[in-house]
């Protein structure tokens, strides 16, 4: 992939996966394998997992975004990937609203961020006693 950037991989419900397809995301890479997966109702558990593991092994795959509802279904492997890239995402959809609480990778961040600001408090007073 010379000179080129990563990709955008979407799992998701057929209206998400329909709107970042006109947006221009779909990719098939030197495989003939997309970068997306469009969840149905027999869509299997399994098959989903597979699939988010596959993306997560490529190198060509920058940004993983999953609906929220859809994420919640393999939560644990979402929950086992630790690396920064590919980025997961979890995102909205139509019939299911985002909820931050459900977030596994958002409160990853903020767990970092309030670590990150204790320690700079922690710092400051032994450095200002």
């Amino acid at each position: 992939m010379a000179g080129r950037g990563k990709l955008i991989a979407v799992i998701g419900d057929e209206d998400t996966c329909t709107g970042f397809l006109l947006g221009g995301i779909g990719e098939l890479n030197k495989n003939r394998k997309p970068n997306f997966l469009v969840v149905e109702k027999d869509t299997s558990i399994t098959e989903i997992e597979e699939t988010f593991k596959s993306f997560l092994a490529r190198n060509d795959i920058g940004i993983i975004l999953i609906n929220q509802f859809i994420a919640e279904m393999i939560r644990h492997a979402i929950d086992a990937h630790m690396q920064s890239i590919p980025a997961v995402l979890e995102i909205p959809s139509k019939e299911h609203p985002y909820d931050a609480s459900k977030d596994s990778i958002l409160r990853r961040a903020k767990g970092m961020f309030l670590l990150r600001t204790s320690d700079e408090y922690t710092h400051s007073y032994v450095m200002f006693p």
